[in-house]
Formats: C-alpha cells, structure tokens, sequence
C-alpha cells in the first residue's frame, strides 16, 4: 500500500503539540510544548495565557517536528486538527494554522474531533480490534462508547455533571494538593485507608456517570472535620474517594461490555494514566476474558499524535474541511 504521512495539530487546553504519523499507527515524530508550570502558578489553566502561548510556540514546535522527522511539508499527504470541543482561543490558533498549511501547500484538511482523538490514541503502535467498548474518562470528559468499525463511534453513556477529572481536581483542591491534583489524588490513595463513608457515585442501570455528588461529600466531609477543630485525613480521604471512583467506572464498563456482548475495551483521555484505574480495569478484564488496551501514558494526556493516527482513519470515511473550518468549544463525537 502506499504510505501516508498525516501531519496532526492539537491546541484544544494547554499543550502545543504537532506529530507526524504513518498510516494511523507509526509514530514519525511528535513534539508537546506543555504549559503545565505556567498554570500551576494559577492553580489551574487560564485560557487567555493558554492561547497566548500557543500564539508564541506553535511555528517553533512545526519546525521543531519536521526537523525531527527529518521531513518537509511536501511529503505530508494530510493535515489534520482539533477543531473541537475545547478551549476556544487555544482551538483558534491550531485551527488557523492547520488551513493556512492546507492553503499554502495544496494539502487536504481533515476535522478530528478531540475525544476521537483520544480513543485513536490506542491505535498507535497496534491496530483497534472490533467491536469494541471505549471508557473515555478525561478532565472535560465520561463517556462510554460504542464502536463497530473505525470511526463508527455510538454514546452510550456518559456524565451528566462533572467529568471524573474534573472530579479529581476539585477533590484535590479540597486536600489542598498543587495543580495538578489528579495524579497526586492517584498517589496518595496508595498511602492511606478507605475509611470515609463516600457514596458510590449514581450506582444504577444506566451507563450515565454523575461525580457532582461524591465531590459534594468530599467539601462536606472537610467542613465537618474543620468545625470540630480535627484536619482530613488526606491519605484516607484519597484512598476512599479513588476507591468509590475506580469502582462505579468498573462496574458501568463490564455492563456495557456484557450487554454489548464485546470482548474488546480500550480506555481514552488523561484518566487512563491512573493507576488505580488501570489495575481495576486489568483484574475486571482477566476475569472476564476482556482484552484490554491502554495507551502508554505519553499518549494518554493530550497530544498531537493521537490527532494525525485518528485523522488518518477519518479521512478513509470520507472526512475533509474546506480552509474556512470553524473552531468549536462544544460539539459531540460524530
């Protein structure tokens, strides 16, 4: 077959990232410019810095990529990008340079939704076996999804409140942990006890997902302690909040998994780098004879490869823009 180098832009939160992929699955070169440390001094992402940024590095990193590659924008048969969802001002600057290529060199564009992104990134270095189940579990995202062929993607359930990431982050604020909490959360869990009556998160026969009422208890909880004059355990309160998390995402996935009769799950977004997850989501899958696939956590926080892997598969269905594609902060995965 002939290769096709996808050349993949991602701007949708706070990293500028561009990759080059071969045939949806061979990583050539990627370059991530994180501004993690820039937000930490804020407590979390400030989407007008955000987009500031992207306006500084993102010509740097496209150099800084094809240099890696050891390539020029004439081998690139397609360039795709994150239009949506996201954070609008960053969205902007990788959508504008995305056509102003696709203008310059003659290239076709192609869309790529973010969470499509996200489950694609489990393509690199392997291939998606169907039909599958994805658990998306990110800091805007809880979804699961349905998926009978590339690029077929059917929701069939997901948050009707935060995002489990989101979750995290607040809980962590909570503990008073630096941004980003989530990881720290993931880490102390391991050093503490379940001993905080927590409520399993809507634990009923939906594949919806709501995490609002679990962060309540969690400020409740830390309230209560403070007017009795006692401090929260940060180890035990972080070991029961995981606990009560890792479970409900496990027991809607093995639902699904049942009741969709699939023998494949994959998980997607920055979530899939915890571990508690992870080791959940394996013991569930060994005892149901599920093949489970996880990226590697490079690829699980928001990248550009996964960007161009998905894009290679959308442009097969059919997918392209024309250089006035819009940047859009909400849109749902079609």
């Amino acid at each position: 077959m002939n290769n096709k180098y996808i050349l993949g832009i991602e701007s949708s939160c706070d990293e500028t990232s561009i990759s080059i992929v071969k045939n949806g699955y061979e990583e050539i070169a990627t370059v991530v410019l994180s501004q993690m440390d820039t937000h930490a001094n804020y407590g979390g992402v400030v989407p007008e810095i955000a987009s500031r940024m992207h306006v500084e590095s993102i010509t740097l990193v496209l150099e800084e990529c094809l240099k890696k590659a050891h390539m020029t924008m004439d081998e690139i048969e397609y360039i795709a990008v994150t239009y949506g969802p996201g954070l609008i001002g960053c969205l902007l600057i990788g959508v504008n340079v995305a056509t102003t290529l696709s203008y310059i060199y003659n290239k076709p564009l192609i869309p790529v939704h973010h969470i499509a992104g996200h489950i694609y990134a489990n393509n690199i270095g392997r291939q998606l076996k169907f039909p599958l189940i994805a658990l998306v579990v990110s800091g805007g995202h809880t979804e699961l999804i349905y998926m009978k062929e590339d690029y077929s993607f059917e929701k069939i359930g997901g948050t009707l409140d935060d995002a489990v990431g989101e979750a995290y982050d607040k809980v962590a604020r909570v503990l008073n942990l630096p941004y980003p909490g989530g990881p720290l959360v993931d880490k102390l869990s391991y050093k503490g006890q379940d001993t905080y009556n927590l409520p399993l998160p809507l634990d009923d026969n939906t594949y919806n997902f709501s995490f609002s009422g679990i962060k309540s208890a969690v400020i409740n909880v830390a309230h209560n302690e403070k007017q009795k004059g006692r401090e929260i355990r940060k180890e035990d309160m972080a070991c029961s909040f995981q606990n009560r998390v890792v479970e409900i995402l496990t027991k809607k996935t093995l639902k699904a998994l049942k009741e969709y009769n699939v023998q494949n799950l994959i998980v997607a977004g920055g979530v899939a780098a915890n571990s508690g997850l992870r080791s959940s989501l394996k013991t569930m899958c060994e005892k149901n004879g599920i093949e489970l696939t996880i990226p590697e956590i490079k690829y699980c926080t928001d990248n550009a490869c996964m960007i161009a892997a998905a894009g290679y598969y959308a442009q097969k269905t059919g997918k392209k823009a024309d250089i006035d594609l819009k940047a859009q902060a909400n849109v749902n995965l079609t």
